[in-house]
């Protein structure tokens, strides 16, 4: 079996089957402490040892059934951390199980968690906790096979102080109080479906619901819970369509929960509990956002990436199953108008990443490169055009939805690679193979840069973003009095959207049209945060000076990757704000989310 280049673990020896946690949050500490129990099974004969990952986690005790075991740290990696190698009392037999339960603590600095004080949260009384373990940080937490090839069921009880609420990705399964802390309660939680280690999710803080669904509670905080369940209203229809497309929901609940502004994603998919950015609570991309998470409920979450390294099936499939449900709720305008938009911010990411750079190749090489240094929108739009282009090339989307059914069908509760999922393309399509033989594998997988071919996108909603665009771009000083809030009279959040983003793809304007351009316009008026995001990225290009303390306060104001890392790189690369930039990054980084300010600290070249 091909090995994880992002993990100690060895599955092909030993894979854990089941995870019995145990654990208190202890704010003051600002640690995880208990045991984890992991029911492992040697996959051959004469096992002595099992090597675990682990990264800046504290072991007191490894028991083995029941008897001591000896354990010792291996050597720190930069950023794999440290394997944990727990030596069995007796040898395992190929296919005997064995519990190792292991007495453990988390790091106050664990890259897994952010530790809020109560003044970071909406209502300021209580203390709140979130957990992000995709892709490598379930490490940070606990030791486990850190690796998305091995999948596991499990089985938890948090003991959290009695005023707060814990939840994760699986079913509630109750609460009592805390036998040994009568300040505290214990909420037990029950996953059945096995899932990766990425999947793991804890969130504790004063949160309350409201049902808006059968199947879906939105949890928030109480600032937030009432809009929130407004917003995400359209949760069941979406999950409803999912599964007309990609067959039954498996996993029971669907419930959604809002974070602080400090999250660094949109959405993260964990199952039974998706976490969403309250972001989107002044944006448009909820249900872009909502249709994604729920996608991953089959393609990510069922059919899983072995690796990182091919982190595009996860994403490029979710994508495609995101816009069909768009699609559908929406037409078929709408999906290519949503398609084409993909197309363009992969050209945005090649043009900043570079397009020799190999982590624009589809299937990466994640030898010695952190899985975190290496995301970005290439395997979500990269992959999702090789599908589209896919679905266009075998006969139109009724033909390769089929085909998609198919896929999570034959690879539900399994991890793959890219060429399992090639074999049962040409396995389903066989009676098209020579239609398949024609696409340039190598280039679409192993080439960096742009696709080697585009597929056809429907202009309809397009044209009208194209046409302003390209006004602006081509006016002269003495044009800028043609322009006036008419112009954006019939035209869509989703086309203004697109309109900046494809400003954005030219070179800056100059500064006087975007005054002019937020004297007709007003776009500084604006809340929803996709067009304040490229409006405000488009000013600073322009270097308009006005622009700096707005980009500055969005940049920190959220801690949303997809906007904090852009802003601050504009703003380091402008010379009138590059020192306040840093100034500011230095101010903020100790309240920011463990994973955005390592990220946005190499971006400003402040990682020491």
């Amino acid at each position: 079996a091909m090995a994880d280049p992002s993990s100690f673990a060895s599955p092909a020896c030993c894979l854990t089957r089941h995870l019995h946690l145990r654990c208190r949050a202890d704010f003051g500490a600002r640690a995880l402490r208990g045991t984890a129990a992991l029911t492992v099974r040697a996959e051959r004969e004469a096992l002595r040892c099992l090597v675990l990952d682990t990264r800046d986690v504290q072991v007191f005790k490894v028991t083995v059934n029941g008897q001591d075991a000896q354990f010792a740290f291996g050597e720190k990696h930069s950023f794999k951390g440290t394997p944990l190698e727990i030596t069995f009392p007796n040898e395992l037999t190929r296919g005997q199980e064995a519990i190792v339960e292991i007495s453990f603590e988390s790091s106050p600095q664990s890259s897994a968690l952010q530790w809020f004080t109560p003044e970071q949260t909406s209502g300021k009384k209580h203390p709140f906790l979130f957990s992000q373990c995709q892709a490598t940080h379930c490490r940070a937490i606990f030791p486990c096979q850190d690796t998305p090839a091995v999948k596991l069921t499990y089985y938890a009880e948090i003991s959290v102080p009695k005023e707060l609420m814990a939840l994760m990705s699986a079913n509630r399964d109750g609460e009592a109080p805390d036998p040994e802390d009568s300040t505290h309660k214990i909420y037990r939680f029950s996953q059945n479906v096995p899932i990766p280690c990425y999947l793991f999710a804890l969130v504790v803080g004063a949160l309350e619901s409201r049902k808006i669904g059968p199947r879906t509670l939105v949890w928030a905080e109480k600032e937030l819970v009432d809009k929130s369940a407004y917003e995400f209203s359209e949760a069941e229809a979406m999950l409803k369509t999912a599964e007309d497309l990609a067959g039954p929901y498996v996993w029971g609940q669907y419930d959604l929960l809002v974070l602080p502004p400090s999250f660094p994603y949109g959405g993260m998919e964990n199952p039974c509990l998706t976490f969403v950015t309250p972001t989107l609570l002044v944006s448009i991309a909820v249900i872009k956002v909502i249709a994604h998470e729920i996608s991953h409920s089959w393609t990510g979450n069922l059919v899983t990436n072995k690796t990182w390294e091919h982190f595009w099936l996860n994403e490029g499939h979710t994508v495609y199953l995101e816009r069909r449900i768009g699609g559908r709720l929406f037409g078929e305008q709408f999906r290519h108008f949503q398609a084409l938009g993909g197309w363009r911010e992969l050209q945005n990411t090649i043009n900043t990443l570079g397009d020799k750079n190999p982590v624009t190749n589809l299937v990466i090489n994640l030898d010695e490169v952190d899985p975190d240094v290496a995301y970005s929108s290439v395997p979500y739009e990269k992959g999702f055009a090789l599908l589209f282009y896919l679905e266009q090339l075998l006969g139109g989307p009724d033909i390769f939805i089929g085909f998609l059914k198919a896929y999570v069908q034959q690879f539900a509760y399994k991890s793959i690679v890219t060429e399992d999922w090639k074999k049962f393309l040409y396995s389903y399509f066989k009676d098209k193979v020579d239609i398949l033989d024609r696409v340039d594998w190598n280039s679409w997988f192993h080439a960096p840069g742009m696709p080697p071919v585009k597929p056809t996108y429907d202009m309809t909603l397009s044209n009208a973003c194209v046409a302003l665009s390209q006004r602006w771009i081509q006016a002269k000083e003495s044009d800028l009095g043609s322009f006036s809030s008419a112009d954006l009279k019939e035209m869509s959040s989703h086309q203004l959207i697109e309109f900046l983003a494809l400003l954005l793809l030219e070179a800056p304007l100059p500064l006087s049209h975007v005054q002019r351009m937020q004297e007709v316009y007003d776009f500084n008026a604006v809340n929803n945060s996709e067009i304040r995001f490229r409006w405000l990225r488009l000013c600073i290009r322009s270097k308009w000076e006005e622009a700096i303390p707005l980009a500055l306060k969005m940049a920190t104001d959220q801690g949303r990757m997809k906007f904090t890392r852009p802003l601050f790189r504009d703003l380091y690369s402008f010379d009138k704000s590059r020192d306040l930039a840093v100034k500011t990054f230095l101010e903020h980084r100790a309240s920011m989310h463990p994973v955005t300010s390592m990220l946005v600290g190499k971006d400003l070249k402040q990682d020491q």
